[in-house]
């Protein structure tokens, strides 16, 4: 099948390595294995004594029984059976569309999003409109635009709710309007909810959209909101149609996920309220050094992100988004994504869910680093 490259990801793969002060990574500081096991007070040598005489087998083929209680209830109205575990939450979409996509079909996506979302269905044959998601508007959904957009074939509306790249949020009467729209049609929705809970404002009412429309479709990992991006875990969310039909279609792609991998993903969703406390302080914290600095800062501003953790900075420098990141990169150290990635040139995703100080003095470096350009750019 023809397809896009991938072009955060590449732009990931090609520098982050060599980053000093990484505000491209999407994670909330990443958790280390002793940090996880300590977390509710157990012993790391005990812990790892009960793992020794774990035979590593495939282990259960669609998630431990334990793994799919945990995640199910983090739904309203979810069972274990209603959920499968993936490869992380790019192969759970990516399942998703393998099983329910065909050619002919009309997929409507957010847009500017994780180009996964709408590169798939295209390459999978189905025809992709984008629904435009504006900086002018704070990236909220226009759903007129929608109404106009769906039609008596559309097979699937998909979102991303926290919003990559902006952190905008959808709550709960936007997204039942989104389920209208859909039901006029007769659409699934499928929402890629990994930044899901990692809230500024603790009031704000953002249910699932597994919990709120009979064809709605969850997606979710450990990466973001639980900071184990290196397990790998993530999962589908779904009716029961749903699951067996990704089930038929998983047969030929994954066998089962890591046992290893599932037993670690089963003490941190046991201490998910932990783990999220100790997530959304630094989110907050840093959201603040974030906007300060915005607000000393004459060349860039942005819509101040409601949820997640990346934020899209305007910039007004006449230099191309790449250029600008590499020669940031090449000079001081400091790591972004240029807004290129996401079809949005002028712009910049900045990651603020890292260590606090990286967060600090990288932001100074990148002040520092515009001070040295020349008026008329690079």
């Amino acid at each position: 099948m023809e397809i896009r490259a991938f072009a955060v990801e590449q732009w990931m793969n090609a520098y982050e390595t060599s980053a000093v002060y990484n505000l491209a990574e999407t994670c909330v500081d990443s958790l280390t294995l002793a940090e996880l096991i300590a977390i509710d007070g157990t012993n790391q040598d005990e812990f790892f004594r009960s793992l020794s005489a774990t035979k590593l087998t495939y282990g259960h083929i669609e998630g431990s029984p334990e793994f799919r209680e945990l995640v199910a209830r983090l739904y309203a109205s979810i069972e274990p059976h209603h959920i499968l575990v993936m490869n992380g939450g790019i192969g759970a979409n990516f399942l998703v569309y393998y099983a329910l996509i065909q050619p002919g079909d009309h997929v409507v996506a957010v847009h500017p999003t994780y180009q996964q979302i709408y590169e798939v269905p295209r390459s999978l044959g189905a025809t992709v409109d984008l629904w435009k998601l504006r900086p002018e508007n704070n990236f909220f959904p226009d759903l007129d635009e929608l109404r106009s957009l769906v039609r008596a074939n559309t097979k699937l509306i998909c979102i991303n709710n926290p919003h990559n790249p902006s952190g905008a949020l959808m709550e709960r009467d936007t997204l039942q309007q989104v389920v209208e729209i859909a039901r006029s049609c007769g659409a699934y929705v499928l929402c890629d909810e990994v930044y899901r809970n990692l809230w500024q404002d603790d009031h704000v009412d953002v249910p699932s959209i597994v919990d709120l429309y009979e064809k709605g479709i969850s997606t979710s990992s450990l990466s973001k909101a639980l900071s184990l991006a290196g397990l790998r875990l993530g999962w589908i969310a779904a009716p029961q149609g749903v699951i067996t039909e990704c089930m038929k279609h998983r047969d030929y792609t994954t066998i089962s996920c890591g046992m290893l991998d599932d037993i670690l993903a089963v003490h941190a969703l046991r201490n998910y309220d932990k783990i999220l406390r100790r997530n959304r302080n630094i989110l907050r914290g840093n959201l603040a050094v974030l906007d300060d600095w915005i607000a000393s800062e004459s060349h860039f501003s942005y819509v101040k992100p409601r949820a997640g953790t990346t934020a899209l900075l305007q910039y007004d420098l006449p230099v191309p988004s790449v250029t600008f990141c590499t020669g940031l990169l090449a000079n001081t150290g400091v790591f972004l994504t240029p807004g290129s990635c996401f079809d949005t040139e002028g712009s910049l995703r900045i990651g603020y869910g890292c260590n606090s100080e990286v967060l600090a003095v990288g932001l100074e470096k990148i002040s520092a680093y515009v001070r040295t350009l020349p008026k008329g750019g690079l």
